[in-house]
């Protein structure tokens, strides 16, 4: 095992949302109707996985991604930092009879890819857990997972409206999405995403997507306060400070 520096991010601490928690992990499929089976099959057709491909899912959740592509006969790695999620994404896969799905206790930071690269890295809802400095990081490690040629898709809370706006368009969305006890996320849920998680703006996530070698395919901004990202892995280094217009010291 890697030993990592003490000013390493710990990632398996919960930041927003426990899902260390059972009862919100339950409820989780309910709350997140984007992630509905359908929704799952129909992104695993529209990204093309199919038979011999392998996939890597960072954030997998409850698994609802990782066994529609299995089903579709490829080689899923299911990676969460949240031991009650993949607890709970096992007995999903188990009732099914999934074979070729294999668990990883880790996260963006910590997940160590054995064997060849993969096709694919798909993640969802996950990524705003780590700040900017380790989302970049992050990016880094998901290139050096994938073939070149392979695809990045990344979903996520990602703002696009004028900074200067940022209260207004925090309380529309709010007050759009939030629904009441038992019914969904609730006001107070999307309140603790703001205040303690690390959703950022999409023109710093482009920025990091081009700068770890990324070519951005397709880029999506669904709402004011989403977007989803088809990116490519290209065969081009990491940009340096100085191809990047700023002066090294």
């Amino acid at each position: 095992m890697t030993v990592l520096p003490k000013w390493f991010y710990n990632e398996f601490q919960q930041s927003g949302v426990d899902f260390e928690d059972t009862a919100r992990v339950e409820a989780y499929d309910h709350n997140q109707r984007s992630s509905s089976e359908e929704a799952e099959r129909e992104l695993v057709e529209w990204l093309g996985i199919s038979v011999g491909h392998s996939v890597i899912d960072l954030g997998a959740g409850t698994g609802t991604f990782a066994i529609q592509a299995s089903k579709a006969g490829a080689r899923v790695h299911a990676v969460d930092v949240s031991p009650t999620m993949l607890a709970y994404a096992q007995r999903k896969a188990h009732a099914i009879n999934a074979q070729n799905i294999q668990f990883h206790h880790a996260g963006f930071l910590t997940y160590e890819h054995r064997g060849d690269r993969a096709d694919f890295i798909v993640t969802k809802a996950a990524f705003h857990h780590l700040p900017d400095f380790w989302k970049m990081v992050a990016l880094l490690r998901m290139a050096s997972m994938l073939k070149v040629g392979g695809i990045l898709y990344l979903r996520d809370v990602v703002f696009s409206f004028n900074p200067s706006e940022y209260h207004s368009h925090i309380d529309a969305w709010i007050a759009r999405m939030a629904k009441p006890a038992g019914e969904g996320f609730s006001a107070s849920d999307y309140e603790m995403h703001i205040r303690e998680e690390y959703s950022t703006f999409g023109w710093i996530l482009e920025g990091m997507l081009t700068c770890a070698g990324f070519e951005i395919v397709q880029a999506d901004y669904l709402a004011p306060q989403y977007a989803q990202y088809v990116c490519r892995k290209g065969k081009t280094k990491l940009r340096t400070d100085y191809q990047l217009g700023r002066s090294s010291s």
